[in-house]
């Protein structure tokens, strides 16, 4: 359209504008105010301070003032083309198959799915009408339909809640939707892979008062690695083919197995703004677990609330063991641990932070007049990690409750109890029956049910995905690309014994620590941290971080073109080990 053109549209809207308020009648301005409320009488008030000039070079003075490369409605124009662009493309992405294990419709019991918090009978079997109304919900996504399910804990009071099913089916409007991202099926109930991980849980609870730069001389640390060496079907690391107290709970991420097994992101003193904040943090004292009994477990399986609440430790203390860094994950905001990392990242060393560069990618780093502020600088980077948090959830919530409705490690651990004892046969994998790991439960707990950290086990959503994993993913995805993955992480720390104070880390790989293999290892300890817990499993943290990063680079795209700066794109490793450019 013409620039004489657009003059005439809008003097002809401005026109039409006028009759429209003559015809009205004498309707005030406070009357018109009066008749909105709160917020919007004031939002609409400020909108519409005009100011009319008298005279033609008035008008034009003003006008001059409104400087842009667009006009207000080319502007308006490209707005609305690019969230059309943006949104075509999203709509083209593939939409992926949504496959689960099979377990629920193996099973006519449901034994090898979620159902915590629906009626179950002295077994922990679910009832199976109940388990139904549940699938009735989820296929129909009417509210009253999930407010009508049955639940199992017979005092009303004392019910726990489902958490948010109703996320997986809420729209974005930004990133690709979550029924459009996928994860693969979770490893079957009566799988090698699962009793595998189920044997892995169940050393976690064990070594959960050793503390981390313990491992490589505790003789149960070498225990645990020596078992999972030798099961049919372990996926965790490896080095010359066996687990080893380096690679012990550790992820196949790049730089994860590498320094100290805490990411130096959750030890390192975080400025935040003026303050400087100590990360010791309140734990639990140690030696204290739950679900050990069958008659605590069956009341957390009908949803009850506990009877016993968290026992804290006097002391506060630095992340030191899988008890720690469990009870960090119980109560962290979920994007936390990213926002203290990007306050690292992005603060000089003279303040308190490692002054980390830049994305070489970021259009200011080379610019000689200006900094990047709400695009690609501090505020930007900030509230992004939020912003795909959220995102991450839905998508994640998607895969738990639509998808494959996992059953969670302690729901497992009851089936392991019951096969041992002789009081069910379940057809489980000889790997977790024969395991000292479990010779072990039954001798330091009196029974095979999965000791848990929380006294509530675990929360009432399904298990697989993983929450934190899948925003661990989306976070670390985000920092990957906006700071340079390969800047030198100075001066690692690691908790000294007891867990009062930092003290230099001195391993020979001690100047090998990279910013993105930090980021990476932390992302590894948040979802692993939750493993330790006893309430999820390795692959819902292993999967859940390649969702978090699919969220992550979906945002990343569709922001691309929103920018005005001479942006080519973000370059960095993938969780994989491969290089991406967004």
């Amino acid at each position: 359209m013409s620039a004489r053109n657009q003059s005439a549209t809008r003097s002809v809207a401005r026109k039409s504008r006028q009759e429209k308020s003559e015809a009205a009648g004498p309707l005030s301005r406070r009357d018109f105010l009066g008749s909105l409320s709160g917020l919007a009488a004031t939002a609409w008030a400020a909108s519409a301070v005009v100011l009319e000039p008298a005279t033609g070079s008035s008008r034009s003075q003003l006008q001059a003032m409104e400087l842009g490369p667009l006009d207000p409605v080319q502007r308006a124009d490209r707005a609305f083309q690019i969230r059309v662009d943006v949104a075509q493309a999203e709509r083209n992405v593939p939409i992926p198959a949504h496959p689960s294990n099979g377990d629920e419709d193996l099973f006519p019991n449901k034994i090898g799915n979620y159902s915590k918090g629906l009626p179950h009978n002295h077994l922990g079997e679910v009832d199976v009408n109940s388990y139904n109304a549940l699938l009735f919900a989820l296929s129909n996504g009417r509210h009253e339909d999930f407010e009508n399910i049955p639940m199992g804990c017979s005092d009303p009071a004392r019910q726990r809640r489902f958490v948010n099913p109703q996320a997986g089916l809420a729209f974005d409007l930004e990133g690709t939707d979550s029924h459009q991202l996928a994860i693969p099926p979770a490893p079957a109930f009566t799988s090698a892979w699962a009793a595998g991980e189920a044997v892995e849980l169940y050393w976690m609870a064990h070594l959960r008062d050793v503390e981390f730069t313990d491992y490589s001389r505790s003789p149960l640390a070498a225990a645990a690695a020596a078992e999972l060496s030798q099961l049919s079907d372990f996926r965790g690391p490896k080095q010359s083919g066996v687990v080893t107290p380096q690679t012990l709970f550790r992820d196949n991420l790049p730089g994860t197995l590498a320094g100290p097994y805490l990411s130096q992101f959750l030890l390192k003193p975080t400025p935040f703004g003026a303050e400087q904040v100590e990360r010791k943090m309140r734990t639990l004292r140690s030696g204290v677990d739950y679900l050990t009994s069958f008659a605590e477990w069956l009341d957390a399986q009908r949803g009850c609330t506990p009877a016993q609440a968290d026992q804290f430790d006097p002391v506060r203390r630095y992340i030191r063991n899988a008890r720690d860094l469990a009870q960090w994950v119980h109560v962290d905001v979920l994007f936390q641990a990213y926002f203290n990392a990007a306050l690292i990242l992005a603060t000089p060393p003279d303040s308190g932070g490692i002054g980390a560069p830049l994305n070489p990618g970021n259009p200011y780093l080379n610019s000689r007049t200006q900094d990047g502020f709400g695009t690609f600088g501090g505020p930007y980077i900030m509230t992004l990690l939020a912003e795909v948090a959220t995102r991450a959830l839905k998508a994640v919530w998607y895969q738990k409750w639509f998808v494959h409705r996992r059953l969670r490690p302690e729901a497992f651990g009851g089936r392991v109890h019951l096969r041992a004892t002789n009081q069910a046969n379940y057809p489980l994998y000889p790997d977790i029956l024969n395991s000292q790991a479990l010779s072990r439960t039954f001798s330091r707990f009196g029974s095979g049910l999965l000791p848990q950290a929380y006294p509530e086990g675990s929360p009432l959503h399904p298990s697989y995905g993983a929450g934190h994993a899948t925003v661990a993913g989306a976070c670390v995805t985000i920092l990957k690309a906006l700071f340079d993955g390969s800047f030198p992480v100075p001066d690692p720390v690691v908790p000294n014994p007891g867990g009062r104070q930092l003290v230099a880390y001195r391993g020979a790989d001690a100047n090998s620590l990279s910013v993105g293999g930090e980021l990476n290892k932390l992302a590894s300890n948040v979802a692993t941290g939750r493993n330790m817990a006893g309430i999820h499993w390795r692959t819902d943290g292993v999967e859940s971080l390649g969702l978090g990063e699919a969220v992550a680079l979906s945002v990343l795209r569709d922001q691309r073109d929103t920018y005005n700066e001479d942006f080519a794109g973000f370059t960095f490793t993938r969780f994989d080990g491969t290089t991406i450019t967004v």
